[in-house]
């Protein structure tokens, strides 16, 4: 008895000093039964019906006193000024003191990247971060007025707080590693629809798709940047569902010099923020019968749009730009092209094509 005696105390003695939760649970619940049985031998009647009782409790205890409801008798006012009030404040300002203590754990979380969003899905996972070209790339992809709406997550390894603040959907995660599998559910890869991966350098950004790669759901598309193309063909042998890009730095430039203007286009096709836009759309699986040229002018007749070209997958393998009007498209087949802004799957009669 004496050892589990001293075991009882010791439980109590950690939720004394750490005030918890439980502990200041059970400490108002007391002081509110304490206070409903003194009124009640004061005769305070008005007071005791359980609905009454809990609203006079809350506005006399916090000092709000409205006055519709108050102590009448002389014993009903002394349990009111020497015990409900006194103690009541004290069990409040500590109740509020916790209050404050989780929003503050809770936004120094968020700043931190400490948070799991494991329970997220269909959002977009960004790993990497670069100063400018990040928020460059969340400034892109909000400026798509037709997207679906996603929650985007920020994923970084460096030591840093939350640098994107400013944007609401955007939520921040810091890992320890890009290849851990524990560190890699908090982001919630498991259902994540689309990955961006920009690394501090081509290595990073290879084992870091790579890892990716077999991690994430079926229809989930993952795009690379990389500065060396090697490694680029490299990953695009072993990943068929990852798209890797590679700095266009001397192609444009050629461009430029042979046919004035072309680096504005590229510029054109690529942002969401000014003029038409390069976009993309998969055509139903059950879609049968249909080539190239009817929807070529089905698209700029209905919606202003310019077909550039069709791939046989996400990832753009088998593009085949500007093909023949009587080529065959077939069910699945992604559609690119120009148009001032998205055409969503349900926007299009796909029936009077």
């Amino acid at each position: 008895m004496p050892l589990l005696f001293k075991r009882l105390l010791l439980v109590l003695q950690t939720h004394i000093d750490q005030a918890s939760w439980p502990l200041i649970g059970l400490a108002t619940v007391l002081h509110m039964c304490v206070t409903w049985a003194l009124l009640w031998l004061a005769q305070e009647h008005a007071l005791l019906p359980v609905s009454t009782y809990f609203y006079y409790y809350v506005v006399t205890t916090s000092t709000v006193g409205y006055g519709d409801f108050s102590a009448t008798t002389d014993l009903g006012r002394w349990v009111v000024a020497l015990f409900q009030i006194p103690l009541g404040l004290a069990l409040f300002g500590i109740l509020l003191g916790k209050v404050g203590q989780l929003i503050t754990i809770w936004v120094k979380r968020a700043m931190k990247g400490d948070k799991d969003y494991s329970h997220l899905s269909d959002h977009i996972i960004i790993f990497g971060w670069h100063t400018t070209r990040t928020e460059r790339m969340i400034e892109y992809i909000l400026a798509d007025n037709k997207r679906i709406e996603r929650r985007i997550v920020l994923a970084v390894c460096d030591e840093m707080e939350h640098p994107l603040l400013r944007f609401s959907e955007v939520d921040f995660v810091r890992l320890l590693s890009f290849t851990d599998d524990q560190q890699l559910a908090r982001t919630g890869l498991a259902n994540a629809d689309k990955i961006i991966v920009d690394g501090q350098d081509d290595d990073q950004t290879f084992t870091t798709a790579l890892k990716l790669s077999p991690m994430v759901k079926k229809a989930a598309h993952i795009s690379a940047h990389f500065n060396d193309e090697t490694k680029a063909q490299l990953l695009r042998q072993h990943c068929r569902n990852v798209e890797c890009s590679t700095a266009m730095s001397a192609e444009i430039l050629v461009r430029s010099m042979q046919d004035p203007g072309s680096s504005r286009i590229q510029e054109e096709l690529l942002s969401t923020l000014h003029g038409d836009t390069q976009f993309s759309l998969q055509l139903p699986k059950s879609l049968t019968a249909l080539t190239f040229g009817q929807l070529f002018m089905y698209f700029k007749t209905h919606h202003n749009a310019i077909l550039l070209g069709v791939a046989r997958d996400l990832s753009g393998r088998d593009m085949d730009l500007n093909p023949p009007l009587d080529y065959a498209l077939q069910g699945g087949d992604v559609l690119h092209y120009i148009a001032p802004q998205r055409v969503l799957h349900s926007e299009v009669n796909w029936e009077r094509v």
